[in-house]
Formats: C-alpha cells, structure tokens, sequence
C-alpha cells in the first residue's frame, strides 16, 4: 500500500501523503518520545519527521520497508532536536476530581494508570533503551530492522534491548512498590 502512495505522491498528489501521516502519526510520536523525553518536542520531531519525509520522498529507493525508512528519518530529527534544544520536564498534577465510577470507567481508569506508569518508566530509561523496546515491542519490529533504522550492529542491539528489559523491570517495580496505595 505504501508504495502506491508513494507513486501517487511522487506524481504530484499532495493530498496522497496524508495517508502516512494517518498510517505513523502515532508510531513516530511514540518513537520520538522515546529519545526527546518531552511530549511537546516528540509533537515537533513528528512533525519535522513528516516534512523530511515528503522533501525527501524521492530519494527513497525500496531497499528496505517504507516505515524502516522513515523511522530513521524519525530518530535522526528526534536526535537533531536533542542537539538544538535544552530539553526539560515539566510535572503537571492532573489530580481526579471525586467521583463515582462504573466498573467500565474504573477499569478504563485503571488502564490508563497502567500506561501512564509504562510510559513515565520510558521516559526514564536512557533514550536508545526506550527506543529499543517501543520499536521491538509496541511495533514488534525484527531486530534486523532495528539495527537498521537505528545503526546498530545485532550484537549491541541484543545486548540494549537485554539491558533495557531489565531496567524496565526494576523501574516498575520500583514505581509499583512507592505507590501510597499499595498493589
């Protein structure tokens, strides 16, 4: 499918391109958060990604996947934007308001802890563990293609995505264990 709107972009339909961005919005948000650690800057990196991308579309050859390609576009600006800006965190205290909840709305509350927790262990672990594992898990790429999109060799990538699921599990208990609530 990628490659048909490849041709259709590269024909001079501008409007085809949306179709990649509807396709990996989310995906290069999630990988770009994994290295910039800010959700305002991971907004920017996507957004860059995406101009790089339709500027560039001519160079891709085929000789990998569309999403390989543009992943490395994704980690490359995420990288840029680490080199430009001073990046820094911000805590928001989004405290629930007391209310009642239905079973369906606890357990959608309850989901939502669960990724907000994932993702604050993400946002803590070094950049290139947390790249490893959103691209090894949540996109469940083949460690090849890890290696391509990011340059590293598959003895290092084994050794990172190794080290990063053992940091995950320590950072999650680690958070488990705080709660004031106990689990």
């Amino acid at each position: 499918m990628d490659s048909l709107y490849i041709d259709k972009v590269l024909s001079g339909d501008r409007h085809a391109f949306s179709y990649f961005i509807s396709t990996y919005k989310d995906m290069a948000f999630s990988i770009a958060i994994s290295i910039v650690k800010n959700e305002l800057l991971a907004e920017e990196v996507a957004q860059e990604s995406f101009v790089q991308t339709y500027l560039s579309l001519r160079n891709f050859k085929g000789n990998s996947k569309f999403s390989t390609w543009f992943y490395k576009i994704v980690v490359h600006c995420s990288y840029k934007m680490i080199q430009k800006k001073s990046i820094q965190f911000v805590e928001l205290d989004l405290g629930l308001h007391d209310h009642q909840f239905d079973d369906h709305a606890l357990k959608n509350l309850m989901i939502e802890e669960q990724k907000q927790m994932i993702n604050e262990v993400l946002r803590r672990l070094p950049s290139n563990e947390a790249l490893a594992l959103r691209l090894f898990y949540l996109e469940e790429l083949p460690a090849a293609e890890l290696c391509e999109i990011t340059g590293w060799t598959t003895a290092n990538c084994k050794i990172i995505l190794f080290r990063a699921r053992k940091r995950m599990a320590l950072e999650l208990n680690k958070e488990i264990n705080s709660m004031p609530y106990g689990r």
